[in-house]
């Protein structure tokens, strides 16, 4: 199957009442473990890559990989930018096939967040390309991302209906307490601002930095507007936790394919859970 926009997997999802995972790849190992759960569930699924996987593994070869993976597919898949930042790194994976990008301008003054957001979607959506923006910032860390507590705020419900008409996005990700990374403790989610912003603007909403989330304050997010859901930090912890141990199991084994191998399958039944947990199972 053809790669598709995040803008029908997300209309789908709000209508079915479910989430979409989308999951962060880096390499060939973590593709595969991605598709192949996502396949095995019958789950429509987002690969994603950051600026900093693209300049790890280049382009090209993401594209390619990730081309190379939807083929043969009945299930519905796109490829996101997330977390772009640039103008510039945005065309450039346009033009590469992404078929989605997200244009993160949360760290600048509302009106230059709507300014970048609404020329990177005119370009997009003239190549029918879906754009995710960003409006509030979330804490933590994401590849080249990063933003302190103190840095962190929430987002407005009333600046999200006049970004939304402003920028035109297909779907807007929000603040609302949860952070990159793994927490010190448990999140604290403002459920009664998710409400609110779900009920002013009409758009899919996205939750930034979900790993870690206990699961029915995931379900909850869900219930009030959540379409998209992002989860990395998850999937590195447990593909290297089973590298590890394999290293430690075979400390003389110089086959990558042996080492690699359990890390890909303990990745692939994490996204499996979250499949399950985001209510995706034959959506």
């Amino acid at each position: 199957m053809a790669l598709v926009t995040t803008t029908r997997l997300l209309e789908d999802a709000r209508r079915g009442g479910y989430a979409v995972g989308a999951f962060n790849a880096n390499n060939l190992e973590i593709v595969q473990a991605i598709v192949e759960a996502a396949r095995e569930e019958g789950a429509a699924v987002i690969i994603q890559a950051s600026q900093g996987a693209i300049k790890y593994a280049g382009i090209e070869y993401i594209t390619a990989m990730v081309r190379a993976a939807a083929e043969g597919l009945d299930i519905p898949m796109a490829l996101h930018l997330d977390h772009g930042t640039d103008f510039g790194q945005v065309m450039r994976c346009i033009r590469h096939g992404f078929t989605s990008v997200m244009i993160d301008g949360s760290a600048l003054p509302f009106e230059e967040n709507v300014a970048l957001t609404a020329r990177v979607v005119e370009v997009a959506h003239a190549v029918g390309v879906s754009v995710e923006g960003e409006l509030g910032r979330i804490g933590g860390t994401e590849d080249d991302v990063s933003v302190s507590d103190r840095e962190a705020t929430l987002t407005d419900p009333e600046e999200a209906r006049r970004f939304v008409e402003l920028t035109g996005v297909d779907c807007l990700a929000v603040a609302i307490g949860t952070a990159h990374g793994f927490y010190r403790g448990k999140p604290q989610l403002d459920f009664d601002r998710l409400k609110e912003i779900r009920d002013a603007v009409d758009v899919p909403l996205v939750l930034h930095g979900a790993s870690g989330v206990p699961d029915e304050d995931v379900r909850m997010a869900i219930s009030l507007g959540i379409a998209k859901i992002n989860i990395d930090t998850e999937l590195r912890h447990a593909f290297v936790s089973a590298l590890r141990a394999r290293l430690e199991e075979l400390p003389r084994e110089i086959d990558p394919r042996k080492l690699l191998a359990p890390a890909r399958e303990a990745m692939k039944e994490k996204v499996r859970e979250k499949i399950r947990l985001f209510g995706q199972r034959g959506s």
